[in-house]
């Protein structure tokens, strides 16, 4: 089909997401491989963001589109009410790689749809009604799970479910609390134990966090922040929720993003790289003593595409590919060296104010001036709406040289697909510092 009328039947037809529709400037995706795709025209550019982070094995990976061939000829959809061998041995394999004893699954078609039956059984297991999220976090667009996102764009569709509290986040480079790390020891943790008492420790059903935070600016915790989160929630029986959907499944240089702190979840929720995205797929993990509880208590859940074989047949062969072709290694050592190479653009732009990440996992976060830290662009939904016009600079000039990247308020956003090379990742992350110039510029005449 003629590109034009492709990019006219976008506009006509389909109601996207997170924007006025009137602002959707589409570029034509038509292939891509590994760590690259090209559009209409054939311009290649490195994925420096794996779409929405969730391209964890790259583009088209030839053993993930076998599998998904080979299931499409087998079946391609069985009802919940039925047993399915690709279903059963997926939540098999999920058991074995996550850590401590989760070990039951319950599938469904993404992460918004797996923080919504975790909040579910969360409140259904403990007989309690509260859950405290955090401030900055997404946890997904549908209504539940957007209730207790803490981020400016819940409040377009609040109100929401009730009994959602928010706590400040174990955020270093901004503390909430006016304190040092590690003198402070781990003060952002220890006020939850205030929060918790204050709300009523027999109300609170769970605590749910990623444990380092996707799209709200990339906020890596210190370490003891995990690891006291998960002693208050055994001291007061409530339930410790890790939305694992963006750090899981080698993102961070380990399986899991809490596999770095030993901490082990009650609760652990999957979704985007779980399949390397190839097609719809999420799910929510319990620890034993929960799906316990449920062998004899009725749960009140379910969905239409309840482990769908071909999405399931996708996952089993991501696993494998992240396994065998030592993607996850890839992530801990090229994460090493992108941190590195981040640590040197901070000293060399003065509009770089924080760098932070882990594995292929990274964020730069832009300021107006560095002694200050007065941030680049507010954290507020009026911002989210519309990026500022050196934020849209720096994606514009890195596309226009062959780098598709992705940012939230000030912060740009650095998770290649976990297949990429050393030299591609050094490629792109020289185009991104020629392209820092362009937000130094700016800061330089305000």
């Amino acid at each position: 089909m003629d590109p034009l009328r492709v990019a006219q039947n976008e506009k006509d037809y389909v109601f996207h997401s997170w924007m006025a529709q009137k602002d959707f400037k589409p570029l034509i995706i038509t292939g891509g491989e590994g760590a690259v795709f090209w559009d209409e025209k054939g311009k290649r550019y490195l994925d420096f963001s794996s779409q929405l982070f969730n391209v964890n094995a790259g583009h088209q990976h030839p053993r993930i589109i076998e599998a998904i061939k080979e299931e499409t000829e087998k079946i391609c959809y069985v009802a919940p009410g039925f047993a399915n061998e690709t279903r059963a041995e997926l939540c098999r394999m999920l058991a074995e790689i996550t850590p401590g004893d989760l070990t039951k699954s319950f599938l469904s078609c993404g992460g918004g749809v797996a923080n919504e039956n975790a909040i579910k059984m969360a409140k259904a297991y403990t007989g309690r009604s509260k859950i405290i999220s955090r401030w900055r976090s997404f946890h997904g667009a549908t209504y539940g799970a957007l209730s207790i996102t803490g981020d400016p764009r819940r409040l377009p569709n609040e109100p929401g479910i009730p009994g959602i509290i928010r706590v400040w986040d174990p955020f270093c480079y901004r503390c909430f609390f006016g304190k040092t790390y590690p003198e402070c020891n781990v003060f952002c943790a220890d006020q939850i134990r205030e929060v918790i008492e204050v709300e009523g420790p027999r109300e609170v059903a769970a605590i749910i966090v990623e444990p380092i935070t996707g799209s709200n600016c990339r906020i890596v915790p210190p370490d003891g922040y995990m690891q006291r989160l998960r002693k208050i929630c055994d001291e007061y029986g409530i339930l410790l929720i890790a939305d694992e959907v963006m750090t899981g499944f080698g993102r961070t240089g380990k399986w899991f993003a809490c596999d770095h702190w030993d901490v082990v979840p009650d609760i652990m929720t999957l979704a985007k790289g779980i399949n390397g995205a190839y097609l719809p797929l999420g799910a929510t993990v319990v620890r034993e003593e929960i799906a316990d509880h449920f062998e004899d208590h009725m749960y009140y859940g379910g969905l239409t595409q309840f482990g769908n074989p071909i999405a399931c047949a996708a996952g089993i062969a991501a696993i494998k590919v992240y396994q065998e072709e030592g993607m996850i290694e890839n992530s801990r050592v090229l994460g090493k060296k992108l941190m590195t190479t981040l640590e040197r653009m901070k000293e060399k732009h003065p509009s770089i104010g924080d760098v932070r990440g882990l594995g292929l996992f990274a964020g730069i976060e832009f300021v107006k001036d560095q002694k200050t830290r007065e941030p680049l662009v507010p954290w507020t939904v009026e911002t989210y709406e519309k990026k500022d016009p050196s934020i849209a600079a720096v994606l514009n000039y890195s596309k226009e040289n062959g780098v598709s990247g992705y940012s939230r308020w000030n912060v740009i956003f650095i998770a290649p697909p976990l297949c990429i090379t050393e030299e591609q990742l050094m490629e792109g992350l020289s185009v991104i510092d020629k392209a820092c110039r362009l937000v130094d510029e700016a800061v330089s005449k305000k």
